[in-house]
């Protein structure tokens, strides 16, 4: 590190200015043009700063409040979320640490319920907007991507949820908030056209449609959608892996199989 950083290290997020006495010690960062020890610690919140480093600006009152909304909603799934669930097999063996958040990851990171379908659903509001016909007619024929890359195709709209009866009430609260609180944009469109885009789904919203709606009305990229997405996750299943590590591993709360047609225990007679 030294006074020719910007020389040397190409970076409009990330300024250092070198100790005097250090060239390898940092005597002042600045992230976006914030001190971020001189003016922002003590001063900005966390989900400010979040927000700073993804979007290079300081958010407003309406849009810090509908952030830290957000990241409460996103930030424990619960134990039927995959990646939770990871975390916690992970943390009930005895793993390392970050075995268990690189679980969480990998499991939280695809199309299903995951941080590519917050992608997927928010280049859908990139290309659709708030046109009810056509998002009426691309939820009911799903186009396939023409670069899979690392994921597979889709099977279901993004954003809806392809297991769902009904729309779940902590999306539907979730929703109903961050509407209040970003009124104009995508957030208050979806909740106000939420039962007719979930006829064309045929499938009802889920929470991954929800953020990727208000991370489209808050300005982030699809691609910092994403990353963050996969951020916020992380709390819940730190805490899950704690918990089950603690617990041990005959106390892993597996589910249960409910069998519609169950023939019952074998008969003696039945036996070979």
């Amino acid at each position: 590190m030294s006074d020719n950083f910007s020389q040397t290290i190409h970076s409009h997020l990330w300024q250092e200015q070198a100790e005097p006495d250090n060239p390898f010690a940092a005597a002042r960062c600045l992230c976006s043009g914030y001190d971020v020890y001189g003016e922002l610690l003590g001063k900005a919140s966390y989900i400010d700063y979040l927000y700073l480093l993804l979007r290079g600006e300081r958010p407003g009152t309406e849009a810090s409040r509908a952030l830290n909304v957000l990241a409460i909603a996103l930030a424990n799934p619960g134990p039927r979320a995959p990646s939770v669930h990871a975390a916690m097999a992970s943390g009930v063996t005895g793993n390392p640490a970050s075995s268990s958040l690189m679980a969480a990851l990998a499991a939280g990171a695809g199309s299903y319920g995951g941080a590519r379908e917050v992608l997927l659903a928010m280049q859908a509001w990139q290309a659709l907007d708030t046109d009810r016909a056509q998002w009426e007619a691309a939820l009911r024929a799903p186009q396939a991507q023409t670069r899979p890359l690392f994921w597979p195709q889709a099977e279901h709209a993004p954003g809806f949820d392809p297991h769902g009866k009904r729309c779940a009430t902590p999306v539907l609260q979730t929703l109903s908030l961050l509407a209040e609180l970003l009124p104009d944009g995508p957030l208050a469109w979806l909740q106000a056209e939420r039962a007719a885009l979930e006829a064309a789904a045929g499938i009802p919203l889920a929470m991954t449609g929800v953020a990727a709606a208000a991370l489209s009305s808050l300005g982030f990229s699809p691609a910092a959608g994403e990353m963050l997405t996969l951020l916020l996750q992380l709390p819940g299943a730190a805490a899950h892996a704690l918990e089950q590590s603690q617990r041990g591993f005959r106390q892993f709360p597996f589910f249960e199989l409910a069998l519609d047609n169950d023939p019952g225990p074998a008969r003696a007679k039945d036996q070979p």
